[in-house]
């Protein structure tokens, strides 16, 4: 499956409502975020049991600004609608993969019992 477009009607519900979420922040403009595009979509059509998500900070400012977007483009991740990764910058096949592999792997449970 490929990305959908996520905004404001619809960012808070696709987070809740899926176990993993990948969330890319993008503008049509951002060369960096052109090269990531076909990485991302890649991974879309690999990892059909994720939920990714594409939001044009352009036409979603409001949304990118209440995520402390500050760079783009900028990845983040949700499980069980926890955010658990955030970083800006375009990254390689490999990186998103090791991503979405610790994103797998990660235990809430644990994380919730040190917070």
């Amino acid at each position: 499956m490929s990305a959908i477009e996520l905004g404001a009607a619809n960012f808070e519900s696709t987070i809740t409502a899926n176990e993993i979420v990948l969330v890319d922040f993008w503008a049509s403009w951002c060369g960096p975020c052109r090269n990531f595009a076909p990485i991302y979509e890649a991974a879309a059509e690999q990892h059909t049991d994720i939920v990714f998500g594409s939001i044009n900070t352009e036409q979603e400012q409001q949304l990118a600004a209440a995520a402390r977007v500050s760079s783009i483009p900028t990845l983040m991740a949700f499980k069980q609608g926890k955010l658990v990764f955030s970083q800006p910058g375009a990254l390689p096949a490999e990186a998103l993969e090791q991503v979405i592999a610790a994103v797998r792997e990660l235990d809430l449970s644990a994380v919730d019992d040190q917070a």
